[in-house]
C-alpha cells in the first residue's frame, strides 16, 4: 500500500509568530503535514521579505507581535495578492478587529489538529 500524501503537501505556508516556542511548534506541526513554512518570522519586516520572495499559498499571523507591532500590514500585502490567512491570537479582544473581521480565527492554545484542519479550509477556499 503506497504511503499516504500528507494533506498539506506542495503548499507554501508563511508563519508569522514571535514567540519562539509557537513558532517553532507550529512550523514542525505544517511540516510533519507536508507544507513548505516560509519563516517562522517574528516581524512585519522579516514576513514582507520573504513574501517579496515568492508568494505564500496562505499564511497564519499572530496579531500582536514585539514592541508593540501588530501582523497587520502584513495582513494588507497578503489581502492585496489575494492569499489567504488566519489569524492565530491569544488576545481575544484583537484590537483592530476591522482588520481582522472576515478573516478565520485560531485561538492560542491551540493543537496540531485544529491547525492543520484550518489551513486546509483556507486553502480550499472554505475558510
Amino acid at each position: 500500500m503506497p504511503d499516504a500524501v500528507p494533506p498539506l503537501a506542495g503548499h507554501r505556508i508563511l508563519v508569522v509568530e514571535d514567540e519562539y516556542l509557537i513558532a517553532t511548534e507550529v512550523k514542525r506541526w505544517l511540516q510533519a503535514a507536508g507544507s513548505e513554512v516560509l519563516g517562522p518570522v517574528p516581524t512585519v519586516e522579516r514576513a514582507l521579505d520573504l513574501i517579496d520572495q515568492g508568494r505564500p499559498d496562505a499564511a497564519v499571523l499572530d496579531v500582536n507581535l514585539g514592541g508593540g507591532h501588530t501582523v497587520y500590514p502584513v495582513a494588507s500585502e497578503l489581502d492585496a495578492l489575494k492569499v489567504p490567512y488566519l489569524f492565530a491570537t491569544g488576545d481575544v479582544k484583537m484590537a483592530g478587529a476591522d482588520v481582522c473581521r472576515g478573516h478565520p480565527r485560531l485561538e492560542k492554545p491551540y493543537l496540531k489538529a485544529e491547525l492543520v484542519r484550518a489551513v486546509l479550509k483556507l486553502l480550499s477556499g472554505v475558510a
